[in-house]
C-alpha cells in the first residue's frame, strides 16, 4: 500500500479576519429613557416638589392618564383633585390644558 496518496494540503493558507472594517453603523441611534416605574411619592423631581405635568390632547379621560401615570385608572381623583383650580368637573377636561400630576402613594388609600 505504499502507492496510495496522501492528501496534498499545499495550498491551504491560514489568516484571520478582522472587524474593523465591518464595525456595526450606530450613527443614526437616539438617545432616550422611559420607565416603567410608578410615581411613589418622596423626594426628587423638578424643584425637589415630586410633581409633574400632563398636557391633555383630544381623547385623554384623568382614568386614561391616571393609567399611564400610577399604573391604575382609580386614581384619577389624585389628579382631579391637584387640579381642582382648574378643573370644576373630572369629566370635562381639555386638549391644551396642563394638568399636575402629583406623587402619591399608589398602593396606600391617602394621597
Amino acid at each position: 500500500m505504499s502507492n496510495e496518496k496522501k492528501p496534498d494540503f499545499s495550498n491551504v493558507q491560514s489568516g484571520s479576519s478582522s472587524t474593523e472594517q465591518s464595525k456595526p453603523d450606530f450613527s443614526n441611534v437616539q438617545s432616550g429613557a422611559s420607565s416603567t416605574e410608578q410615581i411613589t411619592g418622596g423626594s426628587g423631581g423638578t424643584g425637589g416638589m415630586g410633581e409633574r405635568t400632563y398636557t391633555v390632547v383630544k381623547g385623554d379621560t384623568l382614568s386614561h392618564i391616571a393609567k399611564d401615570h400610577y399604573g391604575k385608572a382609580s386614581k384619577w381623583h389624585a389628579i382631579f383633585e391637584a387640579n381642582r383650580d382648574q378643573l370644576a368637573d373630572p369629566d370635562k377636561i381639555l386638549p391644551g390644558q396642563v394638568l399636575k400630576i402629583p406623587a402619591i402613594d399608589v398602593d396606600g388609600e391617602s394621597s
